[in-house]
């Protein structure tokens, strides 16, 4: 249970706040007439939030701020004041304070302000929990699966084949929609192989110029075609010693297919306008998300090398079909994206999670990238709601609206506007019902809602809906 800690040297505005707190939050608070008794209870237990008053004879709240932070660091603390302290109001944020309220806003933004304070003491303690998990995945499997992310069943099975086919330097052919992660794949067996010390070189065969495909995979001599100025190692020969990747095997064009079915047979090649003929020392891992047999069933592929690729399949399930690894998805890249972008680490309500787990996501990892990191860059909160995801991921919100708010004549009425003002029309209608329904208690509307006491508070802002604490 949350534990929070009142202090302020005069007994009234004390217990002023004691109330506002239960009545907002159902949580007793307690109290403390002194920094001195607030310093001797701290000692005694823990408090996850120390809400105090700036101006008290003695010791005042600048000083108590200082010895919390010295001596409780996973404490919050905001910091009450007047409008004339503004000045020691900043110095308390500069030393370490959550936050500051002056008091003649104190019952309208005080309960916001313990959310937030709140919000973030659960964000940080997650970061911590989730840094001592990723030290520790990073150091039982980080060096084995890299950046491959799951526990489901299918996932198991597939590290389990990387696991085994790794010690081997047989040819290996991955399948999976785009975005499945294929390629994390073959950079987890190069890592595991014996080849591990060597490079890891990545050819996507669908990007090459038609032209230019036999060059860029085996080289080609100075003159050996009008432009080749010099002599140019190609892929094969830079990937001496360790593994090759052929993503999108499946558009190299059957010509060039000839040469690296020998590559596969002979272990040897020659670069363009080359006599020489050089040895392939080297491991190849090919992938594709079409079905390579049914080419070759059609005379697209060749059925030789079709063969010699697929000594080893592996099928990456897409992402729909691996639900339950969503969630620690979500978290793992969220925590990536939120050290790529320098902002504090993310939390996301379990209703986002839920839409997260629930969408199809075609697009698989690459997309949950995608608007994981669109979200982190766009939202100003720390926490992540249902309401901070892009819309695509949601598209039958605007009927779950109308559905739980029983506001059917009002859908059935829309002008047939932009989605995002139909929303908000829907979204403010609810809430206004939610109020009257609580009888302007906005912690029992916010129950009612589904949502947190602080963004209701922003969404009366929002839409300028009457919430003076006249309960």
């Amino acid at each position: 249970m949350t534990q929070i800690l009142v202090v302020d040297d005069q007994e009234f505005p004390r217990q002023a706040v004691v109330d506002l707190i239960e009545h907002e939050f159902g949580i007793t608070a307690a109290t403390a007439a002194s920094a001195t008794e607030a310093l001797a209870t701290l000692a005694e237990q823990a408090f996850d939030l120390v809400i105090t008053d700036l101006k008290m004879d003695e010791m005042d709240g600048i000083q108590l701020l200082e010895r919390v932070r010295a001596d409780h660091a996973g404490t919050e603390v905001i910091v009450v004041t007047g409008y004339g302290s503004i000045e020691d109001a900043v110095e308390a944020m500069r030393i370490g304070a959550s936050d500051f309220v002056v008091k003649d806003g104190l019952s309208r933004v005080l309960p916001i302000k313990i959310t937030k304070a709140l919000e973030n003491r659960s964000a940080r303690h997650e970061r911590d929990r989730l840094g001592e998990e990723n030290r520790y995945l990073r150091e039982e499997i980080g060096d084995r699966f890299g950046e491959i992310v799951g526990d489901s069943d299918v996932i198991r099975q597939v590290l389990a084949t990387v696991s085994k086919v790794s010690a081997t330097d047989s040819s290996v052919l991955i399948y999976g929609e785009s975005g499945t992660g294929k390629e994390l794949v073959a950079r987890a067996i190069h890592r595991q192989s014996n080849r591990s010390e060597g490079p890891f070189v990545r050819v996507n065969c669908g990007a090459l110029p038609r032209e230019l495909v036999e060059s860029e995979l085996f080289g080609h001599e100075k003159g050996a075609f009008t432009g080749a100025v010099r002599q140019k190692k190609g892929r094969f020969e830079l990937a001496q010693g360790g593994t090759i990747f052929l993503d999108e095997i499946a558009d190299l064009p059957l010509d060039t297919q000839v040469n690296l079915l020998r590559v596969l047979q002979e272990k040897e090649f020659d670069r363009v306008g080359g006599e020489q003929t050089l040895t392939a020392d080297v491991r190849v891992v090919a992938a594709t998300n079409r079905k390579l047999k049914q080419m070759v069933a059609d005379n697209e592929f060749r059925e030789d090398l079709y063969y010699r690729l697929e000594v080893i399949p592996i099928q990456l399930p897409p992402l729909r079909q691996r639900r339950d690894d969503i969630p620690a998805l979500v978290v793992h890249v969220l925590a990536k994206k939120c050290r790529e972008i320098n902002v504090p680490m993310r939390r996301l309500t379990e209703e986002a999670m839920q839409v997260l787990t629930q969408y199809p996501w075609p697009g698989n990892v690459r997309e949950l990238e995608n608007i994981i990191e669109r979200t982190v860059v766009l939202v100003d909160s720390d926490t992540i709601g249902s309401n901070d995801l892009p819309l695509e991921l949601v598209p039958d919100l605007d009927v779950d609206l109308v559905s739980d708010s029983g506001s059917a004549d009002m859908a059935a009425n829309a002008d047939g506007g932009p989605m995002t003002q139909r929303l908000e029309r829907l979204e403010k209608q609810m809430i206004e019902g939610a109020m009257q329904e609580a009888k302007g208690v906005k912690t029992q509307a916010a129950e009612r809602l589904g949502i947190k006491t602080s963004a209701l508070y922003y969404k009366l802002d929002k839409y300028g809906i009457d919430y003076s604490d006249d309960e």
